[in-house]
């Protein structure tokens, strides 16, 4: 239940925020005390499934949203993963590494072969 904690904590935060309420605004459209939500938030208690529908609701979400990845941890998770790509695509590009241009002429190349006279 630690990750199920985790989850609802951070989502509760941030969908709260969202919509611009306060602690106790959520707490009053849930017909429930401000200390309540900051202990929910807190992962200190877990919500009966009767308070989750009246939060999901008060917040404009489904219940099963608070608990979906937690936003701020899949935004930094796509940033991470962005600059990880960009990266391996910077590697990639680079690709291997030529003869430098001002060589001499010839070196490197193999001797051409002389066809019989």
């Amino acid at each position: 239940m630690v990750k199920l904690r985790a989850a609802l904590s951070e989502n509760l935060k941030v969908y709260r925020n969202e919509m611009g309420f306060s602690q106790a605004k959520l707490a009053e459209l849930v017909d429930s005390a401000p200390n309540y939500i900051a202990m929910i938030e807190s992962r200190k208690r877990f919500p009966s499934d009767a308070m989750l529908e009246k939060m999901a609701a008060a917040l404009q979400k489904e219940p099963c949203e608070l608990f979906s990845m937690p936003p701020l941890l899949h935004k930094q998770m796509q940033e991470t993963l962005l600059a990880e790509f960009a990266d391996f695509l910077s590697q990639k590009l680079q690709g291997p590494r030529e003869a430098p241009r001002n060589a001499p002429c010839g070196a490197g190349e193999q001797p051409a072969a002389r066809a019989p006279g």
